[in-house]
């Protein structure tokens, strides 16, 4: 059985056992979470779409780690006007470990 999960604006597959590298989520390492914005359930009995969510599914999961993602660079810079600017980012990630996923 999995499950297609939105959090921090993004979908993910989540099926048991599964680690998932999604946005940020406040919480101390070993803490559980609970994601109840569950797009599509499939198992044995079928396929369940939502609109826009499946009522009563719900995935469990374990803060595993936090920490920061790959660095992005970034140039920009203006032909003929001698303007430049180099920038990077790094976004916050948070790694869980999926539990279980449970049907509505």
């Amino acid at each position: 059985m999995y499950a297609i999960v939105k959090t921090g604006g993004k979908q993910y597959k989540a099926a048991s056992s599964d680690i998932l590298i999604v946005e940020k989520i406040e919480g101390d390492l070993g803490a559980k979470v609970e994601l109840d914005e569950v797009v599509l359930l499939a198992g044995d009995s079928g396929i369940m779409l939502g609109s826009p969510f499946v009522k009563g599914a719900k995935v469990h999961a374990e803060i595993v780690r936090q920490c920061k993602g790959p660095k992005i660079n970034g140039y920009n810079y203006k032909a003929k006007k001698n303007q430049r600017k180099r920038w990077g980012h790094r976004q916050f990630q948070t790694h869980l470990k999926v539990l279980e996923v449970i049907a509505g």
